[in-house]
């Protein structure tokens, strides 16, 4: 494929992917709040669980909940599904795009695993299949009954793909992938349960009989778990950006703390909404606020001892790495066949060029390692200390 037809594409497919992803969260997140924040404000009415009361855009608006359903269909009912159904259909063609189409660069690394590109194509797919699928078991069998129970075993479940992707594929691919995996079951909850249940109960009104509450139950139950993984999919889709998460020794750990504090955050978030009290829910704040200290320390923790360079680098030495290590892809004219220009418009073909981006170069070659893309070109430690003894040397002494 044309590299300029791809970026487009790219980038269409991405604009398609957020707005979705926006409406979809954005109604998920309301309706939530909304049955938090039922109320009978005076005797409690007839087959109404309760009502709220909001103000918006200069309009006052009063909103009802039945404990199961109307007694006859309204002329109009507004459904919340094709959200949904967008976002996860352009989040695949975007990780098809970058990730299946360029396997070779974004998918697969030799240093992780020795998966080709169709075998690790075909481990995506199976990952996200099968984890709707044990999900789906999980919350069906007597498991599901159980909301603490169900939640290790949904935590459980994240932790085996956290692992399985961050041992087979490149780091920010495994990101991507727990991403994925979770969106993949959020929106077959919607498409498989959700709405399915939702037009039984309608099927049942137009009939004139009495809608099954198991079916409302079992769709609100689904609704909530979709609620309480959007925060750690929103973080896993944008975790390419900073590679000190995905690249860190710890990584498919720093995945399940991050899941935790989002579920911690999102517990405070609903129990506010539902009327509690700061003073009963405040721990949860404070066991988040230490969850994510610790987190923020992972990438600090090395594999081995650190290379200790003893000496002033120059920046001809550095160029001259820079030069056999990055100017494949990072230059004006790249020679690798993936790019025809330089990524992110990025070039260290002049002295200046290096000494302009050495901060970057710090933070992601030296720091996080996230460059070269898979070390395609061979960068030794070595080279990354000297590099980095450069960086510091400079910025210390102003000296090249």
């Amino acid at each position: 494929m044309d590299p300029i037809l791809a970026e487009w594409l790219s980038l269409a497919i991405r604009w398609v992917h957020v707005m979705t992803g926006i409406m979809w969260i954005g109604t998920s997140f309301f309706f939530i709040w909304l049955d938090a924040s039922l109320r009978h404000y005076a005797a409690p009415k007839p087959g109404i669980a309760g009502e709220s009361w909001l103000v918006h855009g200069g309009g006052f608006y009063a909103v009802e909940k039945f404990l199961v359903a109307p007694g006859s269909m309204p002329q109009e009912l507004h459904w919340f599904k094709y959200e949904a159904y967008f976002t996860w259909v352009s989040g695949f063609l975007l990780l098809a795009l970058i990730y299946y189409y360029g396997a070779e660069q974004n998918l697969i690394d030799p240093s992780v695993s020795d998966l080709g590109a169709g075998q690790a194509i075909l481990v995506s797919l199976g990952l996200l299949a099968g984890g709707w699928v044990l999900y789906d078991v999980l919350c069906r069998c007597p498991i599901g009954r159980s909301t603490g129970a169900l939640a290790v075993g949904v935590f459980l479940l994240v932790a085996l793909a956290a692992y399985v992707s961050t041992e087979l594929f490149s780091g920010r691919a495994a990101y991507l992938h727990v991403g994925a995996f979770i969106g993949t079951m959020m929106a077959a909850n919607v498409f498989m349960i959700i709405i399915p249940n939702q037009k039984k109960v309608v099927k049942a009104l137009l009939a004139g009989e009495a809608p099954d509450p198991a079916l409302g139950k079992q769709a609100k139950q689904r609704s909530l778990h979709n609620n309480y993984l959007t925060l750690p999919v929103v973080l896993m889709m944008i975790s390419n950006h900073y590679p000190i998460m995905y690249e860190s020794a710890y990584r498919w750990l720093f995945v399940m703390g991050a899941v935790t504090l989002s579920g911690l955050l999102r517990a405070y978030a609903n129990a506010r909404h539902a009327g509690v009290k700061i003073a009963k829910v405040d721990y949860l704040l404070v066991i988040a606020t230490g969850l994510g200290l610790v987190l923020s320390a992972l990438p600090a923790l090395k594999n081995g001892p650190e290379i200790a360079v003893g000496r002033e680098v120059d920046l001809v030495e550095a160029a001259a790495i820079i030069q056999q290590r990055c100017l494949a892809c990072h230059s004006a004219t790249p020679t690798d066949a993936f790019f025809k220009a330089p990524p992110k418009g990025i070039a260290f073909d002049s002295a200046a060029d290096i000494r302009r981006y050495a901060p970057m170069i710090a933070r992601v070659a030296v720091e996080t390692r996230m460059m070269p893309l898979r070390n395609q070109t061979g960068m030794t430690d070595e080279e990354r200390a000297l590099l980095g003894a450069w960086i510091a040397g400079a910025a210390t002494h102003g000296a090249e």
